[in-house]
């Protein structure tokens, strides 16, 4: 009975690999899109947030063509989005689109080079100038809209909206080099405003199908007979709402009405939590909804703060309220989708430890510092520096944890 158990298991997780490459002598590394992405983008998050210490400390000098705080933004932004959409794309869409070939071996290793360079061009950008910033960044999110160009053009349209969400913010990325290069006069940061807006689009989007892969393997794991759905209509007032907010906070930035729909922005994407709240069953005891949950907690929390500041003449803290949106709920979202993925798509089962819960524990930790800064102005120097520090430390624990399983075969002897 075992051996039909396994055999059956094993059957389902081939169904999206039969047109695998065949490719020889590809490095386990190279043998799978999230590999090399998982093993460059959390040592770069810690290089990068220790660098910025040193830009913002004076440390080291790097200007950034006199404008860091903007760059700053934008590499926070698009820097890490693009290594964390080609993650998520090269690895799920093999599964959602039996046909397509999988991105592996050396063609693999040349779009990681063109990633590598476009942040080694970033971070030199006062020396290299902003023309080649923009051409690398720019041709590595235009790769993954070529190889996400199914998505769009299915005639069912299924999962249609997270290619329009792609190209959407290829839009705005142009839009912001050519207001850096003068052929644009619009503030860049309001255009990172906007931009911020989009790519929370893009994560509500895209988590509806991690949250499905995600709960209910756990699901099978733990022998639930349920079923968790993520249901369309939460999420897509979510993304109206996130919508309208950011389209009014870029023509209408001091208008009251923007307060309301923060709050209503705020409300709508909390309300995709009850998504957790089964008919039959309890998940609510389940470590992965306390994991993913935080995600629209933050996100739904950052849009209410913000909000709230603008109803409320005595709070100014909208720069550090929106930490809630990209510290927290970006960031657990990129670091959800790691951790998801290097133990699924690994040959492992879903698995919580001590790890995975600090892992959590402390993007959560780190974002109230953070974002709290406005009601404990007198600590702000500190604040800043241990948010920074402790957000740091789920990036060191994935490497303990995932790097091992990262550079070796997968453990049920699948390809990938």
């Amino acid at each position: 009975m075992a051996e039909i158990q396994d055999k059956e298991q094993k059957l389902h997780a081939t169904n999206h690999y039969l047109y695998y490459p065949d490719e020889k002598n590809v490095p386990p590394y190279l043998a799978y899109g999230f590999r090399p992405v998982f093993l460059l983008l959390a040592p770069y998050m810690i290089i990068s947030m220790a660098l910025w210490g040193l830009v913002w400390s004076g440390t080291i000098n790097i200007p950034f063509m006199n404008d860091t705080l903007t760059w700053h933004v934008y590499e926070m932004l698009f820097g890490i989005l693009t290594a964390g959409v080609m993650a998520f794309l090269t690895t799920g869409l093999p599964e959602l689109f039996p046909g397509m070939v999988p991105f592996i071996g050396r063609r693999l290793w040349w779009i990681m080079a063109l990633w590598v360079a476009g942040r080694v061009s970033f971070w030199l950008i006062d020396v290299t100038g902003v023309y080649l910033t923009a051409i690398l960044n720019l041709a590595m999110l235009g790769w993954l809209i070529w190889f996400a160009k199914d998505v769009v053009l299915d005639k069912l349209q299924r999962h249609a909206s997270l290619g329009y969400a792609l190209v959407t913010i290829f839009g705005i990325e142009v839009w912001f080099f050519a207001s850096k290069l003068g052929y644009a006069v619009t503030d860049s940061m309001s255009i990172l405003k906007v931009a911020l807006g989009f790519i929370v689009v893009l994560i509500l989007l895209a988590m509806r199908r991690v949250n499905m892969e995600a709960v209910n393997e756990l699901m099978e794991d733990k022998g639930i007979d349920d079923i968790y759905i993520a249901r369309p209509p939460l999420t897509n007032l979510a993304v109206f709402t996130v919508i309208v907010f950011t389209i009014v906070e870029f023509l209408y930035p001091t208008n009251s009405a923007l307060g309301w729909l923060g709050l209503a922005s705020g409300a709508a994407i909390l309300a995709i939590t009850g998504d957790y709240i089964l008919k039959d069953k309890n998940i609510l005891n389940q470590p992965y909804v306390w994991y993913l949950a935080p995600i629209f907690i933050m996100l739904g929390t950052g849009y209410a703060l913000m909000g709230w500041d603008i109803l409320n003449d005595d709070i100014y803290g909208m720069n550090h309220f929106r930490h809630f949106i990209t510290s927290g709920g970006l960031g657990l979202a990129y670091l959800m989708i790691m951790i998801i993925i290097g133990w699924i798509h690994t040959g492992r089962h879903l698995t919580s430890n001590i790890y995975t819960h600090l892992m959590v524990l402390f993007i959560i930790v780190a974002t109230l510092l953070r974002g709290l800064i406005p009601f404990f102005e007198e600590y702000t120097s500190g604040l800043y520096l241990w948010s920074s520090i402790i957000w740091t430390i789920p990036f060191i624990l994935y490497i303990k944890v995932f790097f091992g399983f990262l550079v070796a075969p997968r453990a049920d002897g699948i390809k990938g």
